[in-house]
């Protein structure tokens, strides 16, 4: 790595959860633990400089959050399961924006 002048860094458990959390919230990808790993890291070089912020940089994501759910249970919202119908989604995002209106 020090050859091609390449770096590294590190990110704690609440960093991969906040990273996995941001992904979802931003691109509507819901990845595993390896995935918030990816862009929490990321986000620490740009922040640091080491990536320039106004470059373009391609993260390749490629797990699927349900497979490591363990890692974010009683650290982000509840799950709602409902039938697998549009009129099911349908009925619970119009419940979802109601309640978020009134909290």
């Amino acid at each position: 790595m020090k050859e091609t002048g390449g770096v590294a860094e590190d990110v704690t458990d609440d960093e991969i959860r906040d990273a996995i959390k941001l992904l979802a919230e931003c691109e509507g990808i819901f990845a595993e633990t390896a995935g918030g790993v990816t862009v929490g890291v990321a986000k620490k070089l740009i922040a640091s400089g080491k990536i320039p912020a106004n470059d373009s940089a391609v993260l390749c994501i490629t797990g699927n959050g349900l497979k490591t759910l363990d890692a974010v249970v009683n650290h982000v919202g509840h799950p709602r399961e409902i039938k697998p119908s549009l009129r099911e989604f349908e009925t619970l995002l119009a419940s979802e924006d109601l309640s978020l209106a009134t909290a």
